[in-house]
């Protein structure tokens, strides 16, 4: 195996990010992050910071100058927005990070992309990586980062090799993003199920994605398995959602999820919103978007024997365990937010 030894990871301060480079430092590598914003806690722990946008080439290459290897994990997420934006920091962001990777050297770049990619709709179930990327997404997310992986896998040569990684739902201690919008949604009582919850669907403990993209890095060279490939990246334990999420919110502390909308209603109401919010310009997020009833409703799960086989992945932290490590230091922030309260 390839020592990781400069490794650059964008997002260096974010959810995933912020693991992959904590487990870089437990491995004893140099890491550099690129981020929009400065993080002293891993300035801290001995990170070299680059502040920057991914749209700026220039800052890119300069935070990416004699790097062995680069985790490019930032992106701008969520399901509704302003295209230029998610194409800006998604594409083009993306476009810079390959072209610094050629002007510096760098030899391994593993591209954080998402089963959003594939995903148009209609269930997916056990599908492996020759499932085709979507003819037509429902977010300006999923189809900016369509293209960005794209990008990823036709830059793979003998010069640079590449690997994109679809990490399915990432949750865990630390999630800014998902797990704080469903805590919020269940208190404003508006948290609800499409039909019964049943479908299944698949989920990766943060620690488990974290691994994926350090053991993608380790097996990637020019002409390996990984390289110029895709893989999912999951539990391999699909489960209803209606029970994953009463999961998450019993590890929160509070009640299950009961309130459930049936798919039909959920679906028209998407649409009705969606057509409203464009026709009067309104910048904050629908309540219900296509993208996200779709999501509620379908099952999608897949099949990672392909990453278990060329990337040596092995999903170790189960989602019983992770939900113990999420429940702890659920508890432990309370105890410090009352502390502080007291003082």
């Amino acid at each position: 195996m390839s020592p990781l030894i400069r490794a650059v990871v964008t997002g260096g301060g974010g959810f995933l990010g912020s693991r992959i480079v904590s487990m870089l430092l437990d491995e004893g590598c140099a890491v550099r992050s690129f981020s929009r914003h400065h993080y002293p806690n891993l300035s801290a722990r001995g990170v070299t910071c680059h502040v920057g946008d991914l749209a700026d080439a220039s800052a890119v290459s300069e935070a990416l100058r004699e790097a062995d290897v680069v985790f490019h994990v930032a992106a701008h997420a969520g399901m509704w927005g302003d295209y230029a934006r998610y194409y800006a920091t998604n594409v083009v962001g993306t476009q810079n990070v390959i072209d610094a990777c050629r002007q510096n050297g760098v030899k391994r770049l593993v591209h954080t992309s998402t089963p959003s990619v594939v995903f148009g709709g209609p269930h997916i179930r056990n599908a492996n990586e020759t499932v085709p990327i979507a003819r037509k997404h429902l977010s300006h997310y999923a189809s900016t980062k369509a293209e960005a992986e794209r990008m990823v896998i036709a830059a793979n040569g003998p010069d640079l090799a590449t690997v994109a990684l679809r990490p399915h739902t990432i949750w865990g201690p630390g999630d800014n993003q998902i797990f704080p919008r469903l805590v919020e949604r269940h208190f404003a009582n508006r948290l609800m199920l499409i039909d019964r919850g049943d479908n299944l669907v698949d989920t990766t403990y943060v620690d488990n994605a974290a691994r994926a993209h350090l053991d993608a890095a380790r097996q990637l060279a020019p002409g390996s398995p990984p390289a110029g490939c895709a893989y999912f990246i999951s539990q391999g334990d699909p489960r209803h959602l209606r029970d994953m999420l009463n999961e998450l919110m019993s590890a929160a502390g509070l009640p299950p999820v009961k309130k459930s909308i049936p798919f039909s209603v959920a679906y028209v109401a998407a649409c009705v919103l969606e057509t409203f919010y464009r026709a009067f310009r309104v910048t904050e997020e629908p309540s219900l978007t296509r993208f996200l009833v779709l999501n509620m409703a379908r099952d999608h799960y897949f099949d990672i024997t392909a990453a278990r086989r060329d990337l040596g992945y092995n999903p170790s932290i189960s989602i019983e365990e992770g939900m113990q490590r999420l429940r702890q230091a659920l508890s432990a922030e309370a105890m410090v937010t009352a502390s502080a309260s007291d003082a």
